[in-house]
């Protein structure tokens, strides 16, 4: 195996240059997803479709998936196969072509959509989310496709567009034509660590709230006229804190944190002067459920104190599940997926990966949804929707030879 293992390093080295220089080129086509105001994937996916074009890949094609808030009309994702012995089953590497907008302009170093090479890293937005796993996918199938030893089976790479949305115009769809095979095998490169030692297999579930809480707006020098609803809805929320906290103790080790969590995180804005009461208070809560939960059971509870608010103090109070998610089974630690690319990372890397849970959601839970094992793993320094966000070339380098390991183990 570590002849094996020598000859994937030296076309990776040989490689380097020419497939980070076809990174950049994709990377430099803004691809903010149309759901943040952006113009989607077409272009940056034209562009991929080209390069991969001449990688000589035993399949390549292009899914189109209509919208018509792009100016195309069009949500491309792409497919790139290099065929194996046993060509009735896959492994796929999954990434996304979509990014999130920029932010506040004023904390970025360079230019977001210009990308920056400097000091062995890759500057832009989308360098590391996903860029990194565009790029490591690209390298794999060019290696696949130099060497002359045939993979096991099928590696494919999927390049999909609306991860950061929703995935309806991408993977959802992908699963709905019956793409996947439930025998396959699946890598999201889509969440990680710095050194590559974790392999994410399960996922809290998630659940966003809204919680508006209706009184009688007044001056602020005669509170006995109205009925405070920012007081009354910010005592609501610490009593929600409070209970969820509380009642959901249980821990799993998997996770960081262990156990489930229920934070208070967004306030929209109620009045604009200091000297009026509101009327009308919003907070929003984000939780994070471990799988053994209903979360069903969750707003129940927060139901129940809704009730208990309300008829105290004479308020109404709206809850809205603004999102949910409910974890879908975890994939298991013995499963294919996860023993191939433990095998792989411990010949490349020397280390021993453990497998985790995360609070975060990613598209590997739509897989896990129908049962197909999927795994998620790369090696970043998690800065996903960042300013200065950057991915480094060492880490393209690297995932690309575990990746390309995989099929020939």
């Amino acid at each position: 195996m570590s002849e094996l293992l020598n000859i994937v390093r030296e076309y990776a080295d040989m490689l380097r240059d020419s497939v980070i220089n076809d990174f950049l080129n994709v990377l430099s086509i803004k691809a903010v997803n149309p759901s943040m105001g952006g113009e989607g994937e077409f272009k940056r996916g034209e562009t991929l479709y080209r390069i991969l074009s001449s990688y000589g890949l035993d399949v390549l094609e292009c899914i189109n998936v209509h919208d018509s808030r792009v100016p195309e009309g069009l949500r491309p994702n792409i497919i790139g196969v290099i065929k194996g012995d046993n060509t009735s089953r896959s492994i796929w590497i999954v990434s996304h072509l979509d990014t999130v907008p920029e932010g506040d302009l004023r904390l970025w170093s360079t230019d977001p959509f210009k990308p920056v090479v400097k000091d062995g890293k890759i500057y832009a937005r989308g360098a590391e989310d996903n860029g990194q796993a565009i790029a490591s996918s690209m390298m794999a199938l060019k290696i696949l496709k130099m060497l002359k030893v045939k993979p096991k089976f099928n590696f494919g790479a999927v390049f999909v567009s609306d991860e950061e949305a929703g995935s309806h115009y991408g993977l959802k769809y992908l699963l709905d034509m019956g793409f996947f095979k439930p025998e396959d095998l699946i890598i999201v490169p889509d969440s990680g660590s710095r050194n590559g030692s974790k392999i994410e297999i399960a996922e809290k579930s998630v659940l966003w709230l809204k919680i508006t809480t209706y009184g009688k707006q007044t001056h602020g020098s005669t509170p006995h006229k109205g009925l405070n609803a920012h007081r009354i809805g910010m005592m609501y929320a610490l009593r929600i804190d409070e209970y969820l906290h509380e009642k959901y103790v249980d821990k799993d080790p998997i996770f960081t944190p262990q156990e489930s969590t229920f934070e208070p995180t967004r306030k929209d804005l109620n009045v604009q002067n200091i000297n009026t009461i509101p009327g009308i208070d919003t907070i929003y809560f984000d939780c994070r459920i471990l799988p053994r939960y209903d979360v069903d059971m969750v707003l129940k509870d927060v139901n129940m104190l809704k009730a208990e608010f309300e008829g105290r103090y004479g308020v109404r109070i709206d809850v809205e599940a603004v999102l949910r998610i409910d974890s879908p089974p975890p994939t298991p630690e013995d499963s294919e997926v996860v023993s191939r690319l433990r095998e792989a990372i411990e010949l490349s890397r020397g280390i021993k990966p453990k497998t985790i849970g995360i609070g975060g959601g990613t598209v590997a839970a739509l897989f896990r949804r129908r049962g197909i094992h999927a795994a998620v793993w790369s090696t970043i320094d998690e800065l996903a929707h960042q300013p200065n966000e950057y991915t480094k070339i060492e880490n393209i380098v690297a995932d690309a030879i575990v990746f390309t390991l995989i099929p020939l183990l």
